[in-house]
């Protein structure tokens, strides 16, 4: 099947594509804390004036009751999921209280302890309740903390013209599965080369001291009450954030859709002596859904994963496994702090433009000593990304960052020019020349501006943030939305919330069998079952 892809690669590089790249789907999802005027994050329930957290379609709760998480339908063209998200922010602040606004970083502030951080409560129907025991088991399992930091995933469906020009004139069944075996290709690839997101786009080089909780012994003291490494691009994807040790053991399979099914799954039923020591039960009161791995398969961190829209009830391997992959959820961007959307239009295309290369280049398996390379990888460019000279692992040898950075950006150029000639601009290749800079010169990446901008305004970390957040909040009220757009957030806010009421008390099964249908679902008998 790759055969057709490289064929598809080399006509990029001759020029003479006999597809299109430019109308595959992008979607946001973003997520930022809701604090105080004073920094301290906001006790009060997520606002009525937003809606249902449960039932809304673009504005939900993540972790905490005060993790707002906004989502952005798919969009064949990025200024457009942008806009989309600008205008949800601008709704929020036009319906917030004065004295909450949106913190702009990824690491939070002014933690005094788990309890500081309220978890999301979503009602007492079934799926409601589901919602928050799940997240009462991660407090349990790995603390508030973590599960307060902010990111933004960006999710990508490659595009039907594609599909049509490399796999056409097969049977549904093996178009079905060549498909998925090519997004498997992609996050193979992704998952060797996705380093370069947090070295190119890691915004979170230093924490406030309250996060750390005295774990400050390898960092070094910044401004204030502000620890950093010199070096770091990204402690939200470090061993402190998003590298979580209790699942490093996990053995994943990558090679295609029902390996990764199976072996996602085997974690779910696999109990973990630290968490049967919990239990599931205190009374009445649930501590988490199940004592095993994981939970639930939202659990389980990764840079990238496969996606599929579930139907209300299903798990996502059952509709991963009915339907197939239908996108990839990039999962390891931070919080783009120097920008009031969180986000930056020019490091989106590049991250469209880096899926397709992975899609487009040879993916073999992932075998147990690569997986070791790549965690390592991860790892050491979230932690000293821009050290001048750092090698990482690849092949059981050591390679220039620097160097394979390079050659990935040269990889990439191809590809840049002809979603130009397809837009009729230049938006990609400059993307990728300002990319190109920061492999040249780590001192370009936003870790160190953030680092430079810290030293020259001798601020503590979260009054730097803070500060950055105010002007974000005089950013969207100076240009409130349209009346007409404000109308129909305000409808679709009411028609959450009278969704949210019908969901009270309409269950008709209890929660104790409700969640054991849901835990017990077999994906397994949905493969012989899928539709196109």
């Amino acid at each position: 099947m790759h055969n057709a892809f490289e064929n598809c690669l080399r006509d990029l590089e001759r020029g003479a594509p006999a597809f299109s790249l430019r109308n595959g789907k992008k979607g946001l999802e973003k997520e930022n804390l809701r604090v105080t005027g004073d920094g301290q994050i906001a006790q009060t329930p997520h606002p009525h004036a937003w809606g249902s957290a449960l039932t809304h379609p673009y504005l939900t709760t993540d972790y905490s009751e005060a993790l707002p998480e906004q989502i952005t339908p798919p969009f064949a063209e990025l200024q457009q999921t942008v806009n989309f998200l600008d205008d949800v922010q601008k709704f929020m602040y036009q319906t917030l209280g004065d004295n909450e606004l949106l913190w702009a970083a990824s690491m939070p502030c002014a933690v005094s302890d788990d309890e500081s951080i309220p978890i999301a409560r979503y009602g007492d129907s079934n799926i409601g309740r589901m919602k928050h025991i799940y997240r009462v088991g991660l407090d349990y399992r790995y603390g508030r903390k973590m599960q307060a930091i902010a990111g933004v995933h960006f999710n990508y469906s490659v595009p039907d013209s594609f599909w049509q020009a490399c796999i056409a004139n097969q049977d549904p069944v093996s178009i079905r599965r060549a498909k998925d075996d090519a997004y498997f290709a992609l996050i193979r690839n992704f998952k060797r080369w996705g380093w370069i997101v947090p070295y190119l786009f890691g915004a979170s080089p230093a924490v406030c001291k309250s996060f750390l909780a005295g774990r400050t012994t390898r960092y070094k003291s910044l401004t204030r009450g502000t620890y950093f490494l010199p070096h770091a691009t990204s402690l939200r994807m470090s061993d402190i954030g998003y590298k979580n040790k209790s699942q490093s053991a996990l053995a994943i399979s990558y090679d295609d859709l029902a390996s990764y099914v199976h072996t996602l799954n085997q974690a779910i039923r696999t109990p973990y002596p630290e968490y049967e020591v919990i239990g599931t039960r205190d009374g009445e009161n649930y501590l988490q859904l199940s004592t095993n791995v994981l939970q639930i398969e939202n659990e389980y961190y990764s840079f990238i994963r496969p996606k599929r829209s579930a139907l209300p009830g299903e798990r996502p391997t059952t509709a991963l496994l009915a339907r197939g992959v239908e996108y990839v959820e990039v999962r390891a961007l931070d919080l783009n702090m120097l920008r009031p959307a969180g986000v930056d239009l020019s490091q989106l295309r590049f991250i469209e433009a880096f899926l397709l290369y992975c899609l487009l280049r040879q993916s073999p398996p992932l075998g147990a000593n690569e997986l070791k390379e790549l965690e390592y990888n991860e790892l050491t460019v979230a932690l000293r990304g821009r050290q001048q000279g750092l090698e990482l692992m690849h092949r059981g040898r050591r390679r220039s960052l620097q160097r394979w950075g390079l050659e990935i950006a040269d990889g990439m150029a191809s590809i840049c020019a002809h979603l130009d000639d397809e837009t009729g601009s230049n938006c990609y290749t400059d993307s990728l020349l300002e990319q190109r800079a920061v492999f040249e010169d780590p001192q370009q990446a936003p870790s160190a501006d953030i680092i430079r901008q810290l030293e020259q305004t001798e601020l503590p970390f979260h009054n730097f943030a803070m500060r950055l957040s105010e002007q974000y909040r005089e950013h969207y009220l100076k240009e409130p939305l349209p009346a007409a757009v404000l109308r129909d957030f305000e409808a679709l806010a009411e028609k959450s919330l009278v969704e949210f009421a019908g969901l009270q008390g309409a269950d008709e099964v209890s929660f104790e069998h409700y969640l054991s249908d849901y835990l017990t679902q077999s994906p397994s008998a949905a493969d012989s079952d899928f539709v196109i």
